[in-house]
């Protein structure tokens, strides 16, 4: 059963409304009962809303007013940032609040989101990644560990800037690649290598890699690897973003 936040003003129009889907990727308090909402919509990229009174007790709005809540927003233009009028909320995610660690990771996440999102770009296949993400967190089957490497490479693929693990940096050869160089922007075969700050990579990671480029995101969360294969993953990742992204995220203290 959907909870349904609605606090449209009398005399207003259901018209003159702009109805977006997508998720709450930040929430900040502004004066005594107000919050900024940062939703990572499916329409309009990244934008900002102001939910009103949405911190007093009896708030409509105070369920949609937090992170990872994912559904309908109706929203009013205002000066600097929307208004929001209703929510029809999808889901709540709120099994992650009951796992730190899930929390964590979700929150990460939604940082990641929210540093590559721009407004008035729509956002629909990072919103697909992040929901389908959230919901692999709370399946007990799958490792964090991974998910986070998925989450993190998905991005980068979905955002153009993810490294070339399909060839050779250097000269361009299709096989034989035992090397991944953040520096030369992603896989070195065996005869250009190695390179300094360069890692020496497992056969089934570099799979894993071309895997995770290639599939579409409904097909990312359907398989494991050992575990000395995700901690390769793990090392490429955390040299790739190190290298890239300029950027300390606050999650990633209580994930290393």
């Amino acid at each position: 059963m959907l909870r349904i936040s609605d606090t449209i003003r009398k005399n207003s129009k259901v018209e003159d409304l702009i109805l977006v889907t997508g998720m709450v990727i930040n929430t900040i308090p502004v004066g005594e009962y107000d919050k900024r909402l940062t939703i990572l919509t499916k329409e309009k990229g990244k934008i900002q809303a102001f939910a009103r009174g949405a911190k007093r007790p009896n708030s409509s709005f105070s369920a949609a007013a937090a992170p990872f809540v994912f559904g309908k927003f109706y929203l009013r233009s205002g000066k600097s940032a929307y208004n929001l009028s209703k929510a029809e909320i999808k889901t709540y995610f709120e099994e992650i609040s009951t796992d730190l660690d899930a929390v964590y990771y979700g929150s990460y996440f939604l940082e990641l989101a929210d540093y590559y999102g721009v407004e008035n770009q729509g956002a629909q296949k990072q919103l697909n990644l992040m929901y389908l993400s959230l919901k692999a967190l709370l399946n007990e089957k799958f490792s964090n560990r991974l998910i986070r490497v998925i989450y993190e490479l998905k991005t980068l693929v979905i955002n153009g800037e993810y490294p070339e693990v399909f060839k050779c940096c250097v000269c361009g050869k299709e096989d034989d690649l035992k090397y991944f160089s953040p520096a030369r922007g992603g896989a070195v075969c065996s005869s250009c290598g190695p390179v300094p700050g360069g890692i020496l990579m497992e056969g089934s990671a570099l799979y894993t890699l071309q895997y995770i480029i290639s599939s579409d995101i409904d097909k990312l969360y359907t398989f494991e690897v050992k575990e000395n294969v995700l901690h390769n993953l793990e090392l490429i990742m955390k040299d790739y973003f190190r290298f890239y992204i300029d950027r300390d995220f606050r999650s990633t203290v209580f994930l290393e």
